[in-house]
């Protein structure tokens, strides 16, 4: 009985193509967990900045833009490394009523990459995302 010539190197090249593979599936499981941590710092931030342009103070939009964000990415499921850093730009409280004005809110969380194992993509991503909404044109503002 006599092999056929093509079954040569096979378990070679099994060897050889298997971990490609395996670092193909990882990146592309990685690729998709940043996408999803980022779709998912956006939407906080724009609950955020919902949130506080329908505050009365600029003090009161920053604390309900910072409440809305951490527990907005906690509903949703995405495990920042520390606390997520929430900037917000409320200067529009300071302009009187009848002036166009919009808070601006901005979200900065860290995304661990360890738990894939793969060699050179561990650590963390930093993912940023910022959102503006108006404040009631007419609505008094105090500052």
């Amino acid at each position: 009985m006599t092999r056929d010539g093509s079954d040569r190197g096979a378990v070679l090249e099994q060897v050889i193509i298997t971990p490609v593979v395996l670092l193909l599936v990882g990146i592309i499981i990685a690729g998709g967990r940043i996408s999803f941590a980022h779709e998912k710092v956006e939407l906080a931030a724009f609950a955020a900045a919902r949130a506080a342009s329908i505050a009365r103070t600029g003090i009161q939009a920053a604390a309900d833009a910072r409440v809305t964000a951490e527990q907005n990415l906690i509903a949703r499921g995405l495990d920042c490394v520390g606390a997520p850093t929430v900037t917000t730009d409320v200067a529009g409280f300071m302009l009187p009523p009848g002036k166009l004005a919009s808070v601006t809110i901005g979200i900065t969380c860290a995304v661990s990459l360890d738990a894939l194992l793969l060699p050179g993509i561990g650590g963390t991503r930093v993912i940023t995302a910022s959102a503006t909404s108006p404040i009631d044109t007419f609505r008094e503002r105090a500052r």
